[in-house]
């Protein structure tokens, strides 16, 4: 079941490769973020020493009068992934690629995020896209009409 989505990321971006990963959550956020509570658009994956963390992400409190004081909703949390796939995500062949994360859902009891290295689509790109959804929609419409 998904949980949260990024909507924007395949029409801003042009998807590479795609990881499941861990997230490393507090248990209000994890309770917040099975009410579907929080977004991850605009949010980002980083490498920062040995670790990766996903800054930008916005996931409350589940009950906010009940969480602590100093509770930060865009605090930035650890993705739990081995060191081999952190290493092939953020290598030289990826410079200029941007990681974001795609959806975050659960696998059983665990709390996956799925992430995505990828490159930025360029104005050209989201006009063909738009004119395909467009031209899509056209069609299934004269479909349903004809039956």
């Amino acid at each position: 079941m998904t949980f949260l989505e990024n909507k924007k990321a395949r029409f801003d971006y042009e998807i590479m490769d795609k990881y499941e990963t861990g997230i490393e959550l507090l248990g209000l956020e994890v309770k917040s973020i099975r009410a579907k509570h929080g977004k991850i658009e605009g949010s980002f994956i980083v490498n920062s020493g040995n670790e990766v963390f996903l800054l930008g992400a916005d996931i409350p409190a589940y009950q906010p009068k009940n969480a602590p004081s100093d509770f930060d909703s865009a605090r930035s949390r650890r993705i739990l992934i081995s060191k081999r796939e952190a290493r092939e995500i953020f290598s030289n062949k990826t410079k200029g690629l941007t990681v974001i994360p795609l959806s975050v859902y659960n696998k059983g009891r665990k709390i996956k995020i799925e992430i995505a290295v990828c490159r930025s689509k360029k104005k050209h790109d989201k006009r063909e896209s738009i004119k395909k959804r467009e031209t899509d929609r056209e069609i299934r419409r004269t479909l349903k009409t004809q039956k």
